[in-house]
């Protein structure tokens, strides 16, 4: 069985790992001209690290975290307004940067990698598709996956226009810098600085490196088209370590509309989505890494359950995924007016809420209640289970 994976991502390399484990003769290609590494922390958690620790690594994936000793927020000043201490409740997340997350899959992944390649064009058929990349190249498969983000190539060309991209109001930035001085001010701590309509947050990483984040309320969903001079212009003038951070000139900036994507369809024959190109939840959901290695287990799992029935095993993934999905995106929306409030009223709340959660036995939780959904998604064991690497 062949398979062609659009996508180098989270959610295309785990889906990658587990079907050549399985037999599947499988190929990447991703459009992007180099491996991309760039992106967020995230904190990794839940069914996604459940499946990274039967893939063999979740060792591997604790040995590059980022040791978080507390979340907190500071006024323009620096003082801290409200924090939390990362206790014994959350013994069980990982935090690391989304691009090492992607980098120990691929590593650990035997397929073939074809980077600046696409898909050019699907024509399916009733025992294989045929995909022609933008390489001039062409490939008979028995599955085709977008794995290719939000904004996937596939998911346009197999199923049309019509699926929605639904905008969260909200543009999202993230680089890395060297700085000795502003890392060793913020340590390893995640700080933030709120007011309303806008957010930017520091984590130091080691060897001077600080990792930041923004986050702004935007009507137009259209990024703008020179990212580092809208940072400055928005944030210049929020004072604490911002003026230091927007001096620096980013070589790699990710820089994107928060958004969620809600496709009527996830497959048509032997075409399928998964990750963002159908299962975006957004940074505000903050589930999306767990959720694409979950998705991917789940697609793996039901092809090696009917390794003759590549539409049928298509159809009970989307099955299984679809609530859970749906569920965490509900709650990524709720979540809004607490990781990006509007209104200096909601900004007290959002203090008051998280000293309230440093309370002894509190932590627990909290913790809880930003796990939306994936609970038991992932039972029993596939064949694709790491006992047969």
């Amino acid at each position: 069985m062949k398979a062609l994976i659009c996508g180098a991502g989270i959610a295309g390399l785990t889906l990658a790992w587990h079907l050549e484990r399985a037999g599947w003769e499988v190929e990447v290609v991703e459009r992007s001209a180099v491996f991309r590494d760039g992106g967020y922390m995230i904190d990794f958690y839940g069914a996604g690290l459940e499946v990274a620790d039967r893939m063999g690594l979740a060792d591997r994936l604790r040995e590059v975290r980022h040791p978080v000793s507390e979340i907190g927020y500071v006024d323009r000043n620096g003082r801290q307004t409200s924090r939390l201490a990362m206790g014994s409740g959350f013994d069980g997340v990982i935090s690391l940067l989304r691009g090492d997350l992607a980098r120990i899959i691929r590593d650990d992944t035997r397929a073939e990698i074809r980077y600046a390649t696409s898909v050019a064009e699907i024509r399916p058929g009733g025992e294989a598709v045929t995909v022609g990349l933008t390489d001039g190249t062409t490939r008979t498969v028995d599955l085709l996956v977008g794995a290719d983000g939000v904004h996937s190539t596939v998911r346009g060309q197999a199923f049309g226009p019509g699926d929605q991209i639904r905008y969260l109001g909200h543009h999202v930035a993230a680089y890395t810098l060297t700085d000795a001085r502003l890392s060793r001010l913020i340590g390893p701590r995640y700080r933030m600085l709120t007011v309303p309509g806008r957010m930017a947050g520091g984590y130091a990483l080691g060897g001077d490196r600080l990792a930041v984040l923004f986050l702004r309320a935007e009507p137009d969903p259209e990024p703008p088209r020179d990212p580092v001079a809208a940072l400055r212009e928005h944030f210049g003038d929020l004072g604490w370590i911002l003026p230091g951070v927007l001096r620096a000139e980013p070589a790699d900036i990710y820089y994107d509309q928060v958004s969620q994507v809600e496709a009527s369809k996830w497959s048509h024959g032997r075409v399928a989505l998964l990750g963002d190109a159908c299962q975006a939840v957004s940074l505000f959901a903050g589930h999306g890494a767990s959720m694409a290695m979950a998705a991917a287990w789940v697609m793996a799992d039901e092809l090696a359950a009917t390794p003759g029935d590549v539409p049928g095993s298509l159809g009970r993934y989307e099955r299984r995924m679809r609530p859970v999905i749906a569920e965490v995106q509900a709650f990524g929306r709720r979540f809004i007016r607490w990781m990006a409030p509007p209104s200096r009223f909601r900004i007290a709340a959002r203090d008051g809420l998280l000293r309230l959660a440093g309370l002894p036995g509190m932590d627990r939780l909290f913790l809880s209640s930003l796990t939306p959904g994936g609970h038991g998604l992932i039972t029993g064991r596939s064949a694709t289970d790491v006992t047969n690497r």
